[in-house]
């Protein structure tokens, strides 16, 4: 039975090869779409979820109530981590976190090094395999852990144990011997470094190892296995109260109010599993992640769309074999066993679709990982549990869409299948209910394509308040010291064609090529209360070279020797002091010592465009290190300037990679996501579509073959091709008009929704919408003319005699 089965199914798909091929293009791309979408998605959702212990693992950050509302910090204190540990109980370890870069000094091997300075317990909470060495080797604090591709990258081979390494970290000299081998960090890790040596060599940590008052590093915790984040938040009270005593005084006198829980000052936890998806956003934490699981929905409604395809075809096409359920019928076949015989031709053409699918996805797998600029693999969804669902998962999509048809088709009556006549007026509601269904995806999805692009247009060329096209941005990643390369560099392009001007800083604009970024804030009494400021050390000229817009005073200047103990604000800041003319007032910051107000610049977004402007302060700090250069050329001959400065740089530091880069693509890096959401939603708008013109050319089959000879009474009678085409097509506008109703108001929600997260977004107009609507009707009218005006131009004698 079996056997006569698989053969009569074979046979009927052959018969028919222009259905058969149809569904197998539809079916096959949208396999191949579902699982290169599934893997990027399942790739994001399974960052930070290798570590054994990521169920107890939390970062702690704080929520301060000021007077403008509620402040989150996830920077602590040098001294926080140790006290927090011996005066709360249920801490099984605690540990500091700084990322930073170090540049290891071996003639020839000048490599630039993520590295990290954390404390011995970082290795026993989070799940780093240690290859070679001891676990605690950070105990040492002479000692680094590096990771094999490290080791390669540095020695050649990965049997280092005690080699040395002579590393310029923050302008130091420090020789560390190898203490560990670490396997090389997952992928899927959020926190990635080449090397990893104590903390004790941190930045500043000296002068900071008892300052409360000083903010520079993450503290993550491992909770024990009898108490919860809230238990620990709750008992924390008391610890806040006695450290930060001061603040918390200051935070009243300023007219702050408590929180819901009486606190001024409140230690929270977040789960170190969410961190990848938690955005700060400065007033609350936003943990979503909308982001993977959009990106797998619209893998899942293109299968849904394919399926509907498949459905609406299978009934289009079972007119052509209405004789045959009738002789099968009245020769003693079963439903059973016809259902049996349609499904298993339907399991042949999805099972035959699957492996063009995976075909294809494998063959599209590099342009794909290419295109969205991700490490995610297919061998990735390899796992025995994510196979079982996506085992379960086709086996439910067959049966539905397959069965359904055989179902159908197996109800039949057999004098109405021997006479030829397919009476499913019946079942024209369900049919109409997914044209309706698949038409507001595709009305959705081409709204959404249209609102991410004008979005990403608008963040693109909006004006940021500073020269981002005419500006290179250089880590200094050199063996000098930072402040003597940027002398050096401004003394080699002086003079040099297109060359306008050098600067440095302490932060860079955007993100660079490096890929790192940096900020400093800081907090201090003016006039009686508390204000903040972001913190930022320059150079000279550094607003001349960004184009920074001066409102009123003077930026830095040679001419003034006094400068180190000038600062320059933004309007923000102004705004925080409260003064009309802050020109000349005198700031006491760090230790007591006066600054006084020189100049005010206009606003610029420093930071990203999902925040807005903060108050931020310019220093000339000579102590403080610079970690960028700038250089502004002329707007002609751009290239061949920008080979100036590398060569410049080239001869400067031989050995260090140049990674400057202009600051309008260091912007435009900030945007991945944004242009990863606009390619993804309009690829699937694309797939969509043109799976909703195979379902429409399928449907327009079902009603041509049902009205045909309808459509030859009519010409007879004298309707033109016109009248004939508009009565074939004015149902399916109709549907299409339903599902521009439904589409729209659900489209303009999550839209609105999405773009509540950005500071400067777009408007959202009608005309998006009804653009969106549009060309589905263009679309549909495009595919459905193509078998209405060939039924409209038939001879009506060929039509008339069907019957």
């Amino acid at each position: 039975m079996l056997k006569n089965y698989i053969k009569i199914a074979f046979r009927n798909l052959w018969k028919d090869k222009s259905f058969t091929l149809l569904n197998l293009l539809g079916l096959s791309v949208a396999f191949a779409a579902a699982l290169l979408l599934g893997m990027y998605a399942f790739f994001d959702l399974s960052y930070d979820q290798f570590h054994e212990n990521k169920e107890d693992l939390f970062q702690v950050y704080y929520s301060e109530q000021t007077p403008d509302g509620q402040e989150l910090a996830t920077s602590m204190p040098v001294p926080f981590a140790p006290a927090l540990e011996q005066e709360l109980p249920n801490i099984k370890h605690i540990s500091r976190y700084i990322s930073d870069h170090a540049l290891n000094l071996e003639e020839g091997k000048e490599l630039d090094l993520r590295l990290i300075f954390t404390d011995p317990e970082f290795f026993e909470m989070f799940s780093f395999e240690t290859l070679r060495g001891p676990v605690d080797v950070l105990k040492n604090d002479s000692q680094i852990s590096i990771t094999e591709e490290t080791a390669q990258r540095l020695f050649g081979k990965t049997e280092v144990l005690g080699e040395r390494l002579n590393l310029l970290v923050n302008g130091r000299n420090e020789v560390f011997t190898v203490g560990s081998i670490l396997k090389d960090i997952p992928v899927t890790s959020g926190l990635r470094f080449d090397a990893a040596v104590n903390f004790t060599h941190s930045p500043n940590y000296a002068e900071n190892v008892d300052r409360w008052d000083s903010r520079n590093h993450s503290v993550f915790i491992q909770l024990s296995a009898d108490t919860t984040p809230e238990a620990l938040t709750q008992s924390a009270v008391s610890f806040n109260n006695l450290h930060y005593q001061g603040n918390i005084e200051d935070l009243k006198r300023d007219g702050a109010q408590p929180n819901a829980n009486g606190n001024y000052l409140e230690l929270n936890l977040l789960p170190f599993k969410d961190i990848h998806f938690a955005d700060f956003k400065g007033d609350y934490l936003k943990v979503s992640r909308a982001y993977p699981f959009m990106i797998l929905g619209i893998g899942l409604l293109i299968l849904f769309i394919a399926g509907i395809n498949f459905v609406n075809m299978s009934i289009a096409r079972s007119a052509q074999r209405l004789r045959e359920i009738g002789m099968r019928k009245t020769l003693g076949a079963a439903k059973k066993q016809l259902f049996f015989q349609f499904w298993s031709e339907s399991v042949w053409i999805f099972l035959i679709a699957l492996l063009l699918g995976v075909g294809l996805s494998l063959a599209l797998e590099s342009p794909f990982r290419q295109l969205f600029n991700t490490p995610a693999r297919l061998t990735d969804m390899s796992s025995s549990t994510l196979l079982i669902t996506l085992l379960i998962s086709f086996i439910l999509i067959t049966f539905i869409a397959g069965g359904y048809p055989a179902l159908v088709l197996s109800k039949l009556g057999t004098l109405k299948a021997l006479k030829g006549k397919l009476d499913l007026a019946g079942k024209n509601r369900v049919r109409n209910a997914l044209m309706v269904v698949q038409f507001s995806i595709a009305i959705v999805l081409i709204s959404g394509t249209l609102v991410l692009g004008k979005q990403l247009d608008y963040m693109r060329n909006k004006d940021l308040g500073f020269n981002k096209e005419q500006v290179v941005a250089i880590p200094l990643n050199g063996k000098r010291t930072n402040r003597q390369n940027v002398a050096l560099l401004r003394n080699e392009l002086a003079g040099k064609p297109g060359i306008l001007s050098v600067t440095a800083s302490d932060n860079n604009l955007g993100l660079g090529r490096d890929g790192s970024t940096y900020f400093s804030r800081m907090g201090f009494d003016y006039k009686g209360r508390g204000v903040s400021t972001n913190m930022l050390v320059v150079d000279y000229d550094y607003p001349e070279t960004l184009g920074l817009q001066l409102k009123e005073g003077r930026t830095f200047s040679r001419s003034y020797s006094g400068d180190s103990l000038s600062i320059v604000i933004n309007e923000a800041m102004a705004r925080e002091l409260q003064e009309e003319d802050p020109l000349n007032k005198q700031l006491i910051i760090d230790d007591s010592i006066k600054y006084t107000v020189v100049g005010v610049l206009k606003d610029y977004n420093f930071q990203s465009l999902n925040k807005k402007i903060e108050p931020i302060s310019l220093f000339m700090k000579g102590d403080w290190d610079l970690y960028y250069a700038f250089v502004k050329v002329a707007p002609q001959n751009m290239a061949q300037t920008f080979e100036s400065i590398q060569d410049a740089w080239k001869r400067i530091e031989p050995n260090a990679e140049f990674l400057g880069s202009f600051l309008d693509e260091n912007i435009d890096r900030t945007f991945k996501r944004e242009r990863t959401m606009t390619t993804i939603i309009s690829s699937g708008s694309l797939i969509a579509i043109i799976l909703s013109c195979i379902g429409l050319f399928a449907i327009s089959m079902l009603v041509v073959t049902q009205r045909t000879k309808e459509i030859g009474v009519r010409k007879v009678v004298g309707a033109s091709v016109a009248q004939i085409t508009f009565l074939l097509t004015k149902d399916f506008l109709k549907l299409v008009g339903v599902a521009f109703v439904i589409a729209a108001p659900v489209a303009w929600w999550l839209l609105s929704q999405w773009l509540q997260d950005y500071e400067y977004r777009i408007e959202l107009h009608l005309w998006i919408f009804l653009a969106a609507g549009l060309l589905a009707v263009f679309i549909a009218l495009f595919t459905i003319s193509f078998r209405t005006i060939r039924a409209a131009l038939k001879n009506p004698v060929e039509s008339l005699r069907t019957e």
